[in-house]
């Protein structure tokens, strides 16, 4: 009897003791990209600029008293993405990337409302994927750059 009882065991309980403790074998992939506004119109434009080397932050925070519970930088590449790295579920918290700093000396102001991105760090969601996207986020330049009138002006052509 006590021979069949430890197989039993052997045989059920302690895979499913080892599966439930073992940590995630594939970690989450948050990707997003950093632009400069060069047109200072609050979104991107075909005259918008990548930046490279820009800092970027993710923040996840606690549901219920607000407090950031985890925090991993990132920065972004040549072509301004970047790419972090999230070993945990964060199922019952806020995520957020957000920009830090841009190595841009003409484009360091945060666009208002561009400076940050909500991102869902949880498989208990339906999406099958580990990468999760950000929305782009933005800085605005000193200085408008020549030719975005007419850029500008462009995106009124269709209003009706």
């Amino acid at each position: 009897m006590a021979a069949r009882v430890a197989l039993l065991l052997a045989l059920c309980v302690l895979p499913a003791m080892v599966a439930a403790i073992r940590p995630e074998k594939n970690p989450f992939c948050v990707q997003g990209r950093v632009y400069c506004d060069t047109c200072r119109a609050g979104f991107e434009t075909p005259a918008t600029t990548y930046i490279a080397g820009a800092e970027v932050i993710l923040e996840c925070k606690d549901k219920t008293g607000m407090e950031v519970v985890y925090r991993k930088k990132g920065k972004t590449d040549s072509k301004g993405s970047y790419k972090i790295w999230v070993e945990e579920d964060h199922v019952d918290q806020i995520c957020d990337a957000k920009l830090l700093s841009s190595p841009r000396e003409d484009c360091r102001v945060a666009s208002p409302g561009r400076d940050q991105a909500r991102v869902i760090l949880t498989r208990n969601n339906g999406i099958a994927s580990d990468d999760r996207f950000a929305n782009n986020m933005g800085f605005m330049k000193d200085e408008t750059v020549s030719g975005c009138d007419e850029i500008l002006r462009s995106y009124q052509e269709f209003d009706d």
